[in-house]
This record gives C-alpha cells, structure tokens and sequence, in this order.
C-alpha cells in the first residue's frame, strides 16, 4: 500500500471506499443480519439496521484516530484482535445454529444484536479496522484526510441503505424460511469466526 501515497486525493479516497466496501460487505453480512431481527417488528429491523450501521462507523472512526494508540496501550496485537473477534462471532454462530436465539426476548436485547455481531465484529472486523488504520497513515495531505473520511461515511451509508432494504424480504417468507435463513447464517457466520480464528493462529506463530 506505499503506493497509495503518489494518488491524488480523489483517486486516494475512492481507492478507500472501494476497499472498505469490499471489506466491510454489506451483501454478504444481510443474511446474518436478517437472522438476528427475524422475530422483530419492521419499524425494530430498520432502527437495527441503522445502529448496526451506526456502531461500525463509530469502531472504525474510532481505531483511525486511536487505534494505533490504544492497541500499543494495551499491548495488543492485530492478530490477537482478529482472535478474540473470531471467538465472538463463533458463539453467536452456535446461537444460531441450535436456535437458541429466540430474537424476541428484550428491547435490551434489540440493542446487543446492533452491537455484538453486527456493528462489530461482523462489519467493523480487525480487517477493516487494520485497513482503516492504514489509509490514514498514508494520508498526508488534508485533501487526502478528507477523502478517507468521506470513503468511511459513504461507505457505512450504503450498508445501512442495504441492511434497511433487506428487511423486506422477511415479509416474503414463512417462518420454515427465517428458520432455514437462520440455520444458514449461522453456518455462514461460524466459517467466518473459524477463518479470523486460523489467521490469527497463523499470525502469531508466522505461518503462511
């Protein structure tokens, strides 16, 4: 990525929101979304959806000012990172596989799943926080600054415009469908928790 600095600023920034977007994929992480708010009203699937939208903005947002920072504060590496992120999505992963996500308990309930999986870290993942980090220290001009926070705000209203608009397929299917949504998901979400999971193993012991 040293290249990135020879870019002018709206090469730079959009050279971001390409990567951010591809990283952060909103496609793929619709259906685990769609799982989690299965039991909830349409007007609580929309607010979701924009609060899982939310806390990724702010996660990202929060580790390009001071990711460098608090990770050194705390001793803690990028790989243990993607380790303890990996493990979090796995547990959620075996919630939804065995069905013990009701998806109708609490409102409080409502708030952790915008938070634990979806705004982090399902979409504000160690990749996209390490990328984050990244643009922002080969941003040397203000214009090159702008341009990243511009790629990171566009970014996460798109994936809230595709969390928010997916909703609607809950409408179309019965339940045996949400339950089947449910039970792929979690297959889907416990790949991803097992893959972060062997990266970071690798990482630690320098493998390739």
């Amino acid at each position: 990525m040293s290249n990135l600095a020879g870019l002018s600023a709206f090469a730079f920034g959009l050279q971001a929101f390409v990567t951010l977007l591809v990283i952060l994929d909103p496609p793929g992480a619709t259906p685990i979304f769609l799982a989690l708010v299965a039991g909830r009203t349409q007007k609580e699937r929309v607010r979701l959806a924009w609060q899982g939208a939310g806390v990724s903005l702010l996660v990202i947002v929060t580790f390009a000012l001071f990711g460098k920072f608090i990770l050194n504060y705390l001793h803690v590496s990028f790989n243990a990172l993607q380790g303890a992120g990996g493990l979090l999505m796995l547990l959620i992963a075996l919630e939804l596989l065995t069905g013990k996500d009701s998806g109708s308990d609490s409102e409080s309930k409502d708030v952790n799943v915008a938070l634990v999986p979806l705004g982090t870290p399902l979409l504000a993942g160690p990749g996209a926080i390490v990328t984050t980090m990244l643009y922002v220290q080969y941003a040397h001009t203000t214009q090159m600054k702008l341009a990243v926070a511009a790629a990171i705000i566009a970014t996460h209203l798109i994936i809230g415009l595709t969390l928010m608009f997916s909703t609607k397929i809950l409408g179309m299917i019965k339940e045996s469908g949400v339950t089947l949504m449910a039970r792929v998901a979690g297959l889907l979400l416990g790949a991803i928790a097992v893959e972060m999971v062997v990266t970071s193993i690798k990482g630690f012991f320098n493998l390739a």
